[in-house]
């Protein structure tokens, strides 16, 4: 078990001896017997270090940082005398699992334990690796000793260029080149005590307090102060997760930790931040701060889209995520409310990620019907539309999402606006197919899926087609496909230690954007002119195999591009505004106007995770 010893030869730290240590004129106090090991030589050239698995003695330093909560305590020593290397960092985190730590921050200490290799995740989740000292004893030599100045992390600091490669295999043997990456930089300061200075938030506040800075405060900024991530190739290097090791407020007979700020994209972390930097498999490097700056400027406005006019169609998509009847009402209420007022009431919704009627529950329910009458209930009582819906029940626990709740795409339709193609046949494993009708298209069944048995919806959602009429033209006929795509889960992360990183969730997805590329052909094949909208969360970027598969041949326009790039989001993840959802339209609507509205994403109050988005046609 890790123990606090007495002092070996105990030092009198007086405001002379600070001072020397403080400018590296004098060493912290260490043992006569010292193994001679220094913390850079843990650490070494590259991610493992050259004694993992060695059990290592009086390795000195000062103690920067503590983590006194958890089941991973511990603290971070950081030698004051760093070599000449910048590959190798000079601090390291001693491990002490449930127990807390007895030091204090500023004690100069000794510390003998074995060097190990943690994976956040385990090895399988294929992240870097954390060195640590396990198993650990330790001596406390002063008390007081001023701590290693930061290491500031600013657009001059951080390489423009994010990660080696190894052609997908891992770097973990590559020598670190900590002036030509940003993944390698990090690594070399790998728990060192860093900074950022008056650093843009570019990923709101979540519940676990973490949120996320920018260190190159002009680089792919978006519209309304966040990070742009528009090519595999750049990943947004000065990107960098901040949380914080403040203990609970003295005197407040709690054992919560202080409140975090709420922050949202494009306020800002004014003045400095500092602490260790760590790593998680939650986002990556991560400064654990022991000093946070405080979150200033305004947040953006949510905004609002314009009402459609009466020779327009309004279609919207929205994933109200993981929405059933034990979702807290407020939630319906604020999702009703920004229907309404935010989005202006559309004339219909491909709604992703509805829930059965009793939510995670596991007991074989597959109606939707209680989940839906409480959201159009929330509308109308927000001064919306009557509206009505069409959805079909999947097979139970077939379609992916979380466990239970058997989510799937749906429609809402305002009936004195549009009105619903009802054709029988539809259900959860019957394919729709197209049908000739005197020059025109039509659906075999309306609602109907697309494909339902392909092998490509294994455990993923399948496409809801329905099939409208403008009421403004009787003989109009709208086809809009609702579809919410399988997710990311198993790709490897941005920060993994396989680069470039795999994404084989990918490989599903592009079979998924074939299947309704083919459908949607199949649809212009009967009638060249026909007005077909797909909408919904596709999971994947703009830029992405899937969505290059989707629009082949021309059939489909995805409408994100046509948006200026700093507008081009509506999902932020690590601190990336991203593309997950899309509406692409078929080439005879010639003059769509589409509008994603920034409501959720950028916020750390949301209704859900996603920014709903608009689009205006006149069919």
């Amino acid at each position: 078990m890790p123990s606090r010893r007495p002092l070996r030869s105990p030092v009198a730290v007086t405001a002379v001896t600070c001072a020397a240590l403080a400018t590296g004129l004098l060493g912290a106090p260490q043992p006569a017997a010292a193994s001679g090991v220094r913390i850079h030589d843990i650490q070494g050239t590259t991610r493992i270090s050259p004694l993992a698995g060695e059990r290592v003695t009086g390795v000195p330093g000062i103690v920067t940082a503590i983590r006194a909560a958890g089941s991973a305590r511990g603290f971070w020593v950081q030698d004051p005398h760093p070599d000449d290397d910048p590959a190798t960092s000079e601090a390291i985190f001693v491990f002490t699992g449930k127990e807390t730590p007895d030091v204090a921050v500023g004690d100069s200490v000794t510390v003998t334990g074995k060097v190990t290799e943690y994976y956040p995740g385990g090895k399988d989740a294929g992240l870097q690796s954390v060195t640590e000292l396990t198993g650990a004893d330790w001596d406390v030599l002063a008390s007081g000793v001023p701590l290693p100045a930061p290491v500031k992390l600013n657009a001059a600091s951080i390489p423009a260029r994010y990660a080696p490669s190894a052609g997908g295999g891992s770097i973990e043997s590559l020598p670190l080149r900590p002036r030509s990456y940003a993944l390698d930089r990090f690594e070399s300061l790998e728990g060192m005590r860093v900074s950022v200075t008056d650093a843009p938030v570019v990923g709101p506040t979540n519940t676990h307090r973490e949120l996320w800075v920018t260190a190159q405060p002009d680089h792919h900024r978006t519209a309304r102060g966040g990070t742009l991530y528009s090519s595999y190739g750049d990943p947004n290097p000065g990107r960098i997760k901040v949380t914080s090791l403040t203990p609970p407020a003295a005197g407040s007979g709690t054992a919560d930790p202080q409140p975090f700020p709420a922050a949202d994209v494009g306020q800002r972390l004014t003045g400095t931040t500092t602490g260790p930097l760590d790593y998680d498999n939650y986002g990556g490097y991560t400064i654990q701060a022991t000093q946070l700056g405080t979150v200033t400027g305004r947040s953006p406005a949510p905004e609002t889209t314009r009402k459609q006019r009466a020779d327009e169609l309004a279609v919207a998509t929205y994933n109200v995520e993981n929405l059933s009847p034990k979702t807290p009402q407020a939630k319906f209420d604020r999702l009703a409310s920004a229907l309404v007022r935010r989005l202006a009431a559309p004339d219909v919704v491909a709604l992703e990620e509805v829930q059965d009627d009793d939510g995670p529950t596991d007991d074989g329910v597959v109606t939707a019907g209680v989940t839906l009458r409480k959201l159009t209930d929330a509308v109308k009582a927000a001064g919306g539309p009557a509206y009505e819906w069409r959805q079909i029940d999947p097979v139970d626990g077939q379609d992916g999402g979380q466990p239970g709740g058997n989510i799937r795409v749906a429609f809402l339709f305002n009936p004195e606006r549009v009105a619903f193609k009802d054709i029988a046949g539809g259900d959860a494993t019957t394919p729709v197919r197209v049908l000739a009708d005197h020059g025109k298209a039509t659906l075999s069944a309306s609602p109907g899926r697309i494909a339902p048995d392909d092998p490509a919806w294994r455990d993923s959602r399948k496409p809801l087609v329905g099939q409208f009429s403008f009421r403004n033209r009787p003989g109009s006929r709208v086809f809009v496909v609702a579809d919410h795509f399988n997710s990311k889960g198993g790709d490897q992360g941005l920060d993994s230690r396989f680069q470039p990183p795999a994404r084989t969730s990918e490989t599903q997805r592009t079979a998924q954007a074939r299947l309704v590329n083919t459908f949607v052909k199949s649809l212009l094949a009967t009638d060249p002119k026909a007005d077909v909208v797909v909408a919904g969360d596709l999971n994947d970027y703009q830029f992405s195999p899937a969505l290059k598969t989707l629009t082949q041949g021309g059939v489909l326009t995805d409408l994100v591009n046509r948006l200026p790039l700093p507008e081009r989001y509506g999902y932020v993840y690590n601190g990336n505004s991203q593309v997950l959802d899309h509406m692409l339209t078929s080439r005879h609507l010639t003059r769509p106007d589409y509008d994603i509205v920034h409501i959720n994403a950028e916020y750390a109050d949301q209704a859900s995770d996603h920014d709903p988005q608009v689009l205006r046609i006149r069919p």
